[in-house]
């Protein structure tokens, strides 16, 4: 199947493109945005990728779904398009950000800058059908997700990984301690970011690695 994605990523996921479970998933979300209104729009399903090619990637973020309500998503966990109100889980990042490294809190919510320094914001679900969060889950994104997560894990060094909530930390269970910095916390949403999300400095933490490391910190 030729999957339209990043060079460097299409050599790494080639062959997941060939089992049934991505015939699968790709069939559905065609019929999904063929018959409903899904989000991201379909030319950025795999935005996350585009944006941030695999030797590049330094910071892995991982997500749930995409946002679900109008001009939200454009497939990046955490990140809205310009213009658009930050959503309350972005605030608190941004919240523990300034807490953590004294950065003033952004007016906007898209996080491309980001991408561009080695910041993969990946969703374990790449789509989802408007004001249904979850809806897609369980259709094979996450089998995908996992192929895009073990590669980094195995094939890179070094990497810092956040895991934020429950979810995210299951899909981080495989990762080697001994060869990436494995941050968990609390996931930054509302409900849950005073048990330990706020507070974490996973962003101060993040940089003293990189910089351990020989590599440039991000500019959160």
């Amino acid at each position: 199947m030729n999957v339209i994605i990043e060079q460097s990523w299409k050599e790494r996921l080639k062959n997941e493109f060939e089992k049934p479970y991505f015939k699968q998933v790709t069939d559905f979300v065609r019929e999904e945005y063929r018959t409903k209104t899904i989000y991201p729009p379909a030319k950025l399903i795999f935005n996350a990728f585009d944006q941030c090619p695999f030797d590049q990637v330094k910071v892995v973020i991982v997500g749930q779904d995409p946002y679900h309500a109008p001009g939200q998503a454009h497939g990046l966990c955490f990140s809205v398009n310009e213009g658009v109100e930050i959503p309350p889980s972005l605030l608190n990042i941004y919240k523990e950000i300034h807490n953590d490294l004294g950065k003033p809190i952004p007016k906007s919510g898209n996080l491309e800058r980001w991408c561009k320094q080695g910041v993969f914001l990946l969703n374990a679900i790449l789509t989802v059908q408007a004001h249904r969060a979850c809806s897609h889950q369980g259709r094979g994104w996450e089998e995908f997700t996992d192929a895009a997560i073990w590669h980094l894990a195995n094939e890179r060094e070094h990497l810092v990984f956040l895991l934020w909530g429950a979810y995210a930390q299951r899909k981080g269970e495989n990762i080697d301690p001994n060869k990436h910095l494995i941050l968990k916390s609390p996931h930054p949403s509302p409900l849950s970011a005073n048990r330990g999300f706020f507070g974490n400095k996973h962003f101060s933490k993040t940089n003293a690695y990189l910089i351990a490391h020989g590599k440039t910190p991000i500019d959160w």
